[in-house]
């Protein structure tokens, strides 16, 4: 999407001063949670999608250790470049791709992530059939990202404090029309209860949806089925990078 990696290209330079800013730091609280939901573990293969600047592929990195290695991947050149300059261990490996599109074997990756990304896919089932396909047997992904909250009183809190807050101090940073995608974004994002419906749609197995920081947050967790259905798949891939 044209569009959305504009947006983020030129939001790069703030990013993640704004993240800490907005969240008041919590989103470093939750993406260790999605880290730990993915089952990542020492010597896993996994993949972190829409990376930005790195920081939830930093915690996945740490989590499968020195014998295992991560894959931070995003469109978005600019954000890749702050990641690549940040952290430069070895277990990290950045690609500059469409999540839409990997370039990568099926059957490849222990465990993924998303941090704030499958909002702003132009395609979400093609997002998570994708995801599905890299995956090995077993393997489960985890996806953060905002969430409507269900009860009407924080509903109405996060629509005044993206309103009132976000979209004015991203105003005065000169990025408005940046943050304001925010709320048409939200409004279009399914619920929980629709995430998880795709995710089977998509081929998992297994899917639940987590609400967190009183369900103005979510983390999509979603398991791959065990087995190979196919006999054609029973060779696993490995990153055709």
């Amino acid at each position: 999407m044209p569009q959305v990696q504009d947006i983020f290209n030129r939001i790069a330079p703030v990013y993640d001063q704004m993240n800490d800013w907005f969240s008041l730091g919590q989103h470093r609280i939750w993406k260790q949670m999605t880290v730990q939901w993915s089952g990542a573990k020492p010597g896993s293969v996994a993949i972190d999608l829409c990376c930005g600047s790195g920081d939830l592929t930093r915690l996945l990195a740490r989590q499968v250790g020195s014998s295992g290695q991560v894959y931070g991947v995003d469109f978005c050149q600019n954000l890749l470049a702050i990641a690549q300059h940040h952290y430069t261990w070895t277990p990290i490996e950045w690609v500059e791709a469409d999540v839409l599109h990997l370039p990568f074997s099926d059957h490849t990756f222990n465990a993924a992530t998303m941090g704030y990304g499958l909002r702003n896919v132009c395609s979400i089932p093609q997002a998570l059939q994708e995801l599905h396909r890299v995956l090995k047997p077993g393997a489960t992904a985890a996806i953060l990202d905002f969430h409507r909250p269900s009860q009407p009183l924080l509903e109405q809190f996060q629509q005044w404090y993206l309103n009132q807050i976000v979209v004015p101090y991203a105003q005065q940073q000169g990025l408005t029309e940046e943050y304001a995608y925010i709320i048409p974004s939200l409004q279009r994002f399914p619920l929980g209860s629709e995430q998880v419906k795709l995710a089977y749609q998509a081929g998992f197995a297994h899917a639940v949806h987590y609400p967190i920081a009183g369900g103005m947050m979510g983390v999509l967790v979603a398991t791959k089925s065990g087995h190979l259905l196919h006999s054609k798949e029973t060779q696993l891939g490995f990153p055709k990078i």
